[in-house]
């Protein structure tokens, strides 16, 4: 409302008035911290017989509709976590931010139509579902574990969901936190109907070897003569210089995280999702992973038929095409990430129409299912002669590597 307008609305057959207006100070304090030069009032007036009406209904409206239009409204944002170094001073925060403007959104995700449904649903269910965990006794938080190789859509998928729910992202750096304190702190700084985000879990942190390197100190004292041997080895030179970095990383460990998702400090607030990334999900930790940690795991995996009409209806307007059959047959043969298919489906100039673009990409993939095909016969030989003389597969194509970096040395030699 503009000021000192009047609104009258009609609320369940009870009629109500508005109004507004404002209060301007007549001194101006003096002050280091800034204040409000005004106070606005509004005003509501209705007939007395509908007092129940306005004060059991109405108003719970008002506030529920004020709030839902405040949310669909606002400029969402893209959170990363600053270093604890910069955490305190004026204006310091946990937090930097920059509007979040991401256009990826399900319809453009390259994926199975009834996978992108199947996540479309749960993330609605989650959103609408206050009630039903505050009823099962679970804080209102939920976690998806995306994982897949590299360039198959994991980042984008995490815009298309914050698009989606209209939630901001926080984008969790943890190798700029020093402890599970500081871990702690940040978890709490975060505001409801948000995203955040761990990508690349398994390349963050050392997370599953922390037992294992506890165990190693234990065994690893050396006399002093050992010590002066290793100062003076080079490369025990270059294992004491790691081992100073290490102490410098981060010390955030297992347990913090894992109390980070759902331990007693992940229920402060409410409508939260954590999505972790990997590109390898056999090296995390299983604790860390688990249902009610990680409740939806969702493979994001090379690009299959379905995927590419996807990205031809959003790189060159195509739903259909005459070479589509070959694309198709390629796609089943060989492996591609969706990120090289759309690498290739996108015009290099003006010149290039449609269908360049698609004899580039299956010239791609042909090259593709022949290095594929190469490395197959490679690995088929390497067993045959691992079995003829004894040895490993491995064994014998190291050996064959170390011949032929001998041969081409010889041959610089003799150039």
């Amino acid at each position: 409302m503009d000021d000192y307008e009047d609104v009258t609305e009609v609320f369940d057959g009870a009629k109500v008035w508005w109004s507004s207006s404002k209060t301007v100070p007549k001194t101006q304090p003096i002050s280091f911290h800034p204040v409000a030069e005004e106070r606005r009032q509004y005003r509501l007036t209705f007939h007395k017989r509908d007092r129940e009406v306005i004060t059991e209904k109405y108003i719970e409206h008002v506030l529920k509709e004020g709030k839902a239009i405040a949310v669909k409204n606002r400029q969402r944002k893209l959170f990363t976590n600053n270093s604890s170094e910069n955490w305190y001073g004026w204006k310091s925060t946990k937090w930097s931010h920059v509007l979040f403007e991401h256009p990826a959104t399900f319809d453009s995700l390259a994926m199975e139509t009834k996978k992108k449904e199947e996540i479309k649903k749960d993330l609605t269910r989650f959103s609408k579902g206050n009630n039903y965990y505050a009823k099962i006794g679970k804080s209102w938080k939920r976690g998806y574990l995306l994982y897949g190789p590299p360039g198959t859509g994991k980042s984008t998928m995490i815009s298309a969901m914050a698009n989606f729910l209209d939630y901001d992202i926080y984008d969790l750096e943890l190798t700029t936190v020093k402890d599970n304190s500081e871990l702690r702190k940040l978890l709490i700084e975060t505001t409801g109907k948000s995203i955040i985000v761990i990508e690349d879990i398994d390349c963050s942190l050392d997370l599953t070897g922390q037992r294992k390197k506890t165990k190693e100190k234990d065994g690893d004292d050396d006399d002093d003569d050992d010590k002066s041997d290793k100062e003076k080895d080079p490369i025990s030179k270059k294992k004491s210089e790691a081992e100073k970095e290490n102490k410098n990383r981060s010390k955030v460990t297992l347990s913090g995280l894992l109390n980070f998702i759902d331990g007693i400090w992940s229920a402060c607030g409410g409508e939260r999702i954590i999505v972790f990334t990997t590109n390898y999900v056999d090296r995390l930790d299983p604790a860390l992973i688990r249902t009610g940690r990680m409740d939806k795991h969702i493979e994001l995996s090379y690009c299959c038929f379905e995927a590419f009409q996807v990205l031809a209806k959003n790189y060159l307007e195509l739903k259909s095409h005459e070479l589509f059959g070959k694309i198709e047959e390629l796609l089943g043969e060989t492996k591609m990430s969706p990120a090289d298919v759309a690498e290739n489906l996108m015009p290099k100039s003006d010149e290039e129409d449609e269908e360049d673009c698609l004899k580039r990409l299956i010239k791609a993939l042909e090259t593709t299912k022949e290095a594929r095909k190469k490395a197959e016969e490679a690995a088929l030989k390497a067993e045959k002669a691992g079995e003829e003389s004894g040895e490993t597969p491995s064994q014998v194509v190291q050996e064959n590597g170390e011949k032929s970096a001998k041969r081409g040395e010889r041959e610089r030699c003799n150039f």
